[in-house]
């Protein structure tokens, strides 16, 4: 069993909220390296709140219980840190079922000693940076989770000092390594589009990824039939003036980042989103030929890579275990299919508009680049560690363990989208298969982001799991 670290608390405010919300904000300080304690620490930041006492069924909390049991909430990415307590649908249900919820940010988000480029750029050399950019992988998010409980319940009774934990989509990726490396920590186990393809490789994930995408962009060229003739046209715009085209934000628009917007298409409302972005872009060369601030400004809040830039340089990581690289895994399963021509081809300079037998112009989904990391401004000075990190296999240690989730003794509650455009619903089922005991609730009538676009009906459906009991 891996060696266990506990937190230290050095920061703690409480506030009250309107509705009877107590609203904590926490800071603890953890090794930078667990492997290497003694070359200093970071500080994490986390959020719990908590109303006027309520039991869990099944739990009945002691009178001097000084805490109602935590759920805790681990958000989506990688990259991004906790959402705010008091407007995230899991809070008031979470809080009705009798449970203190506590929201991380995970190291290198929020403010949690957030990855920015000066940060990694201090580290000194391109292999300094690959040797720092690989302590915030899932593995370490996972020690840093563990040492928090066992600081804050460290004055509890044995019997409930274990927590429950709720991963969305990358979240869930992470609620699997905690599984595989800490099950004696927790309580019980939610995930919503979190099932990670545990058994595959970056180019398998990818190459299944690429035909939702493809799905999804038929979805919305069927919705919006005129947009097929919009988007080749401010495609080919930007082929010939993209280099001229700056954005507000520093960066520039290119072809690359216009299609990066297909990213929101396994959202609810996501197809709506590019369209809305896409009329904007279109009427504005209509009246002007040439993008205007607003429109550059709203096309920027999209893709959040400037503030998130771990969501770039790590995210092909996540797929990666002992000796395997990406190498650009998304980029390289891309030349599988014509439809994303403009991520393989240098020359676009014959583009045109659609005509009969041209193949449409793709949106691609949530896949990295390398050509991104030349148009976000953030991104630009870490390119050489991107590439470096892309080639980089030597891994310490495998994210998750077969083994130990194919015994798992945690109940492990997850709600699958058939059609999500995230996480591929055949490597769901597969890993759903490895791990003991685990109860899915699969459907067709929701997309990835259903935890906040529709967190009533989720939440209903992950507790129905937990408390029905076999016929």
């Amino acid at each position: 069993m891996d060696s266990v670290w506990t937190a230290r608390l050095v920061g703690s405010r409480s506030h009250i909220h309107p509705g009877g919300f107590h609203v904590t904000e926490l800071f603890f300080e953890v090794p930078l390296n667990y492997a290497r304690p003694g070359d200093g620490t970071i500080r994490l930041f986390a959020r719990s709140i908590s109303r006027p006492e309520t039991t869990i069924p099944g739990l009945s909390k002691p009178v001097d219980e000084p805490m109602k049991p935590y759920l805790v909430y681990l958000e989506g990415g990688p990259g991004f840190g906790g959402p705010e307590p008091r407007s995230h649908p899991v809070s008031n249900r979470a809080l009705d079922a009798g449970y203190t919820v506590l929201y991380v940010d995970y190291r290198g988000t929020g403010m949690s000693n957030p990855i920015h480029t000066d940060l990694v750029l201090k580290q000194g050399d391109v292999n300094q940076q690959v040797e720092y950019l690989k302590l915030f992988r899932a593995n370490s998010i996972v020690r840093d989770l563990e040492a928090i409980r066992l600081c804050l319940t460290e004055s509890w009774k044995p019997e409930y000092q274990t927590w429950s934990i709720f991963g969305q989509s990358f979240g869930g990726f992470v609620c699997l390594s905690y599984l595989s490396k800490y099950p004696q920590g927790l309580r019980e186990v939610f995930m919503t589009g979190g099932l990670a393809p545990v058994k595959r490789q970056p180019l398998e994930v990818y190459s299944a990824l690429y035909r939702k995408v493809i799905q999804r962009n038929e979805a919305y060229y069927s919705k919006y039939p005129e947009d097929e003739a919009n988007v080749a046209r401010v495609a080919s715009y930007l082929t010939t003036n993209e280099a001229d085209i700056h954005l507000p934000g520093g960066g520039t628009f290119t072809v690359h980042r216009l299609l990066g917007l297909g990213m929101a298409f396994g959202g609810h409302g996501g197809l709506d989103t590019v369209h809305n972005l896409v009329v904007k872009l279109i009427s504005d060369l209509d009246q002007f030929n040439y993008f205007t601030t607003p429109t550059l400004m709203a096309l920027e809040r999209e893709v959040p890579f400037d503030s998130n830039p771990v969501y770039a340089i790590l995210h092909e990581s996540i797929y990666c275990s002992r000796g395997v690289a990406s190498n650009w895994a998304a980029l390289n399963a891309a030349r599988k299919f014509e439809n994303f021509f403009f991520w393989t081809q240098s020359d676009h300079s014959q583009l045109s508009l659609p005509v009969d037998g041209m193949v449409r112009v793709y949106f691609s989904g949530e896949m990295v680049f390398p050509q991104f990391f030349d148009t976000y401004p953030t991104l630009r000075p870490l390119k050489p560690a991107a590439e470096a990190l892309a080639r980089y296999s030597q891994w310490e240690e495998d994210l998750y363990n077969e083994e130990q989730l194919r015994r798992n003794e945690v109940p492990v509650y997850a709600v699958s989208f058939i059609d999500d455009m995230y996480v591929d619903i055949g490597a769901a089922r597969e890993t759903a298969a490895l791990v003991k005991g685990i109860k899915v609730h699969e459907t067709n009538q929701l997309h990835h982001n259903a935890i906040r676009a529709k967190g009533d009906e989720v939440l209903g459906m992950l507790f129905k799991l937990r408390d029905d009991t076999l016929d």
